[in-house]
């Protein structure tokens, strides 16, 4: 779903203008070493869930709402594994966008909760093993392996 505000914003500058927009991503992995994915209805492809952070939303707070909104699964935060930044993406409805990325470490609040698709943005929610993930994209598994490494600092992404 499309935040109001990205609504209004695009309203006032239309689909080309490339809006660089602030993201949080949730790697939930649970104590069975599975992690928490989500199959995306736009493109059909695997990822960890994700989505823009409200205006004034604290990234904490709002990949914890995230994954709630998209899995039904209540998780905390446990530390801030990487920084990054998405290529730029044109979504199907022709508008583009670039994401400042913060990928959150997570870890259900209860063991094993059952994932349900919530909203109109998966097709799919399930836990996979981290030796038997779906098929995704490649930059999907290395934020996923980044957060695996269990590393007590964030990773930033190098300067090009």
């Amino acid at each position: 779903m499309i935040p109001d505000f990205v609504s209004d914003l695009r309203k006032a500058v239309g689909p080309d203008c490339l809006l660089w927009l602030p993201g949080v991503v949730g790697v939930v992995l649970d104590e069975h070493g599975r992690v928490l994915l989500q199959r995306r209805s736009a493109a059909g492809l695997w990822t960890p869930l994700s989505g823009i952070l409200e205006p004034g939303e604290v990234p904490a707070v709002g990949v914890v709402r995230e994954v709630g909104e998209e899995t039904g699964v209540r998780v905390v935060v446990e530390r801030l594994a990487a920084v990054t930044a998405s290529p730029p993406v044109r979504h199907g409805n022709g508008d583009r966008a670039q994401y400042l990325e913060l990928v959150f470490a997570c870890r259900p609040t209860h063991p094993d909760q059952s994932p349900r698709v919530c909203d109109d943005e998966s097709v799919e929610v399930a836990w996979f093993p981290l030796n038997a993930l779906p098929p995704m994209s490649e930059r999907m598994r290395e934020i996923i392996a980044l957060v695996e490494k269990d590393e007590p600092q964030a990773w930033f992404a190098p300067a090009l």
